[in-house]
């Protein structure tokens, strides 16, 4: 996960030589919108998480529940055995056909799985293929979240017969998920980490699935609490761009004014959707070495166009004007981070 923006800006406020008093203001960046549409790809696993107390069943109540406002469609598009090129091959007719704003993938536990009977998926094609799924699926209009496989076999210690394959088809996963700037679900780091304090015994099931694969209640209940957070927006492996801003204001600028313009820049994050978040604070160093800076400020964006629109945005060129007769001089820093 990426670190959160306090962690970043005490960091980033330490490196500069002070440290700051943080007021955060997270920007909503929830991927679920009213009126979306939502298909949850997959194999088995999402065929059974359809079915009554499955985790495509309990995401739909869930939301139902906490936000029925948003009037979100919820559909299950799992095909028992299914492996990358199945999916591929009837995403058509089951997914793009359903015009989704919305698809999770939840895919690859049978292209490696079904390797030991000969019939999996080799490492390029499970690539390759899901390259193509996710960018006919973006083609289409629809953002796309895709899952890392998740385990065959629930012992933590790495000792399940598959589990080295499986890091590597998660690695290509991950991969994939970067390359087609598709949000990225981790289920394997969040499963073995769930398992690390859920299976005292190490047992190889009977935790979160039945059989090693298939999940149970808890699985299904833990796979929908990942599917939630992912909705709301808590990704896996995002990177981050943070664009900080120091002033220094004039000297006959009053403590009002000051005030005006700190509060005027808070405001943009909620009448600039390219915002993914923002923090803000006042220098209360004892090192000295601000060089006349006093007022921090992170503003965290998910690419550069989301940036570079921010910058040319009609609000933040208002917020300029407000601003440049106050300050004396202003230091800006862009940085990448995961």
């Amino acid at each position: 996960m990426a670190r959160s923006c306090r962690s970043v800006a005490l960091a980033l406020a330490s490196y500069l030589g002070f440290f700051i008093t943080v007021q955060s203001t997270l920007a909503a960046d929830p991927l679920v919108k009213s009126g979306d549409r939502i298909v949850f790809l997959g194999d088995s696993i999402t065929e059974a998480g359809a079915q009554p107390g499955g985790y495509v069943t309990l995401v739909r109540e869930t939301l139902a529940h906490a936000h029925p406002d948003l009037k979100v469609e919820i559909l299950g598009a799992g095909i028992s055995g299914n492996r990358v090129p199945d999916i591929e091959k009837r995403l058509e007719a089951d997914v793009l056909s359903k015009k989704p704003t919305l698809v999770v993938i939840y895919i690859g536990i049978n292209d490696v799985w079904h390797s030991q009977f000969g019939k999996g998926t080799p490492k390029a094609e499970f690539s390759e293929g899901l390259k193509r799924i996710i960018k006919s699926i973006q083609d289409s209009g629809a953002k796309v979240v895709l899952c890392t496989p998740s385990v065959i076999g629930e012992k933590h210690d790495g000792t399940n017969s598959l589990d080295a394959m499986l890091e590597e088809y998660s690695a290509v996963s991950r991969a994939v998920a970067r390359e087609s700037n598709a949000g990225l679900l981790d289920l394997r780091k969040r499963f073995l980490a769930s398992l690390r304090t859920g299976n005292e015994k190490n047992a190889e099931k009977e935790v979160l699935t039945t059989d090693g694969v298939h999940l149970n209640a808890a699985g299904n209940r833990f796979v929908a609490d990942q599917m939630i957070a992912a909705l709301q927006g808590q990704l896996d492996g995002a990177r981050l761009l943070r664009h900080v801003v120091l002033f220094q204001f004039k000297a006959d600028t009053g403590a009002a004014q000051v005030q005006e313009v700190a509060d005027a820049f808070e405001a943009l994050p909620r009448k600039i959707t390219e915002i993914h978040a923002f923090e803000r604070g006042t220098n209360v160093s004892p090192e000295n070495l601000a060089q006349g800076f006093t007022h921090c400020f992170v503003v965290t964006f998910t690419s550069e166009q989301n940036r570079d629109t921010y910058l040319k945005h009609a609000i933040h060129e208002e917020f300029v004007k407000l601003a440049v007769p106050r300050i004396e001089k202003v230091l800006v820093v862009d940085y990448w981070t995961e």
